[in-house]
C-alpha cells in the first residue's frame, strides 16, 4: 500500500482528500493489516465486520478482539494512542497509520480493495447509501445505544457516567418511530433499501441496529411488529456472509447466539 504523499503522479487508482493524494491499491495478499474491535455485541465494530464478510475481505485482516471491560483494553495507552478517542473499530494501515469510526474504516476498505462496491458502485448509490445509512445510525442505532447508555449501567459505573431514564424514553420512542418510516419504505417489495439486488451499507447498519434491538435489556426488540422489517432480517439471517460476522455466538441475541 503506497504512504500518503504530497508529490507524486497521480494513478488512476489514486484518488485526492484536499491537496493529498491516497492510493487505492491494496496490501500484498501476504500482508495482513491489524484491526482492533469487539465482541458482535458492539454495534459498531460488527457493523464493520458485516462489510467485511460481504466485501470477501475478512480473511485479510489480523483482527484483535478487545473484552470491551470497563478499564479494557480499548481504554489502555497502546490503544489510545493509535485512536485517542477509545473506541472501536480502528484500523492500522501498513504505513503505520491509522483510520477510525466505522463508515470511514469502510469507506476506505471499499475503494482500497477489488470487489462488489458495497457503499455503491454509482454515484447515485453511493449518494443514496449515504443517505439511508446516515438516517439508520442517527435516528435508529444510535438512539438505541444512548438509551442503552442513559437507562443501564450495561458498561459499569466507570463508563456508564449518566443515568437519564427521560432521555432514554425519549430515544426508545425516536427510534421506534423512524423504523416505522423505514418498513414503510420497505413495503414496495424490494429487498434492500437500494431496491438492488446486494446489500449496501445502510442495509449492514440497519441489520445492525435490528441486533441490538434485541438486546434483551434495551426492550426495543425491531421485530415481527414491523412486518418489512422483519422480512429483511429474516433475508439477512439466511446470508452466509451475516452469519460468519456473528460467529463468535456472543452478539447477546438468542436467535443469533444460539442457532444451530
Amino acid at each position: 500500500m503506497t504512504p500518503i504523499t504530497q508529490a507524486r503522479t497521480c494513478r488512476p487508482t489514486d484518488h485526492l482528500v484536499g491537496q493529498t493524494m491516497i492510493s487505492q491499491s491494496p496490501p500484498p495478499p501476504a500482508t495482513k493489516l491489524r484491526l482492533f474491535t469487539s465482541p458482535s455485541a458492539f454495534p459498531n465494530p460488527q457493523r464493520l465486520r458485516i462489510f467485511l464478510h460481504e466485501k470477501g475481505i475478512a480473511d485479510r485482516f489480523d483482527e484483535q478482539v478487545y473484552n470491551m471491560s470497563p478499564m479494557g483494553e480499548q481504554r489502555q495507552w497502546k490503544h489510545l494512542k493509535m485512536n485517542p478517542w477509545g473506541e472501536t473499530p480502528t484500523l492500522e494501515l501498513a504505513d503505520g497509520s491509522f483510520i477510525s469510526e466505522t463508515a470511514a474504516v469502510a469507506r476506505y476498505l471499499d475503494q482500497a480493495f477489488p470487489g462488489r462496491r458495497i457503499m455503491g458502485e454509482t454515484a447515485e448509490e453511493q449518494g443514496l447509501d449515504a443517505m439511508w445509512d446516515n438516517r439508520i445510525w442517527v435516528h435508529i442505532l444510535y438512539r438505541i445505544t444512548t438509551a442503552f447508555h442513559v437507562l443501564h449501567q450495561g458498561l459499569g459505573p466507570k463508563l456508564e457516567l449518566t443515568s437519564n431514564p427521560a432521555w432514554g424514553e425519549h430515544c426508545r420512542k425516536e427510534a421506534l418511530a423512524h423504523t416505522t418510516l423505514v418498513d414503510r419504505h420497505l413495503a414496495d417489495g424490494r429487498d434492500w433499501l437500494l431496491g438492488g439486488a446486494e446489500p449496501t451499507f445502510g442495509d449492514i447498519t440497519l441489520a445492525t441496529a435490528i441486533a441490538f434491538s434485541k438486546f434483551e435489556v434495551n426492550a426495543m426488540p425491531l421485530d415481527e411488529r414491523y412486518e418489512h422489517i422483519d422480512a429483511f432480517w429474516q433475508r439477512w439471517q439466511r446470508r452466509p456472509t451475516f452469519l460468519a460476522a456473528y460467529a463468535d455466538r456472543s452478539s447477546g441475541v438468542p436467535e443469533l447466539d444460539n442457532r444451530a
